[in-house]
């Protein structure tokens, strides 16, 4: 697979939303800005943040979508097509409902899910869908109709937040085989089973 050259953070823009789990795939890659030294600067001609840098040797570039997550392919489509960039060459970030907090996974291509954000990247890439993408568990309120404001409204607890944080919070070989292209070594090292507890020896007056 080819090297990947933009990584995409959907979210909401605004502080309103800036904490919420709608968010965590914008705050994700705020953070991997932070991480790699790479400045983000708004762009209103691709109606975004953006910045360029070098990951694990891989020139690439960040985005963070200025619109509305529902919009959020107007400006992914309009840079990929400037800097004629391959849906093959984009990792997505963003929110999953279906995930607990706690659990990431990398996946190639697929339907939007019902994710209004993934489905707009779609529709701005031509009605491509076989970009990557990362999923940020995030859990579920329990009731459809409670999705929205929950995702949108709502603020984590501390508690939640650290375990969405650490579950993207990857290893340098993870983050190197991602943007190098190499999927299937970052999808064994972050889909591998976390090791259980090692067994105690029983005490020797034990049954």
């Amino acid at each position: 697979m080819a090297a990947v050259k933009l990584i995409v953070g959907l979210g909401n823009p605004g502080p309103t939303y800036a904490h919420t789990r709608h968010n965590v795939g914008a705050a994700w890659v705020r953070e991997m800005a932070h991480r790699y030294s790479i400045p983000l600067t708004v762009d209103t001609k691709f109606k975004g943040e953006i910045g360029r840098g070098s990951i694990a040797g891989v020139d690439l570039r960040l985005l963070l979508p200025t619109t509305f997550m529902n919009n959020s392919g107007e400006a992914v489509g309009a840079l990929c097509r400037f800097y004629r960039i391959d849906p093959l060459e984009i990792l997505v970030a963003y929110d999953e409902v279906a995930f607990e907090p706690g659990t990431a996974r990398l996946k190639h291509g697929g339907g939007s899910n019902g994710h209004n954000g993934v489905k707009s990247v779609i529709a701005g890439l031509g009605n491509r869908d076989d970009f990557f993408r990362l999923r940020i568990g995030v859990g579920h309120p329990g009731s459809k109709e409670q999705v929205i404001p929950y995702l949108t409204r709502q603020i984590p607890q501390q508690g939640e937040r650290e375990q969405i944080a650490q579950s993207v919070s990857f290893a340098e070989s993870i983050v190197a085989n991602v943007v190098q292209g190499h999927w299937q070594l970052a999808m064994t090292a972050l889909h591998a089973p976390a090791p259980s507890a090692a067994k105690t020896e029983p005490n020797p007056g034990e049954s």
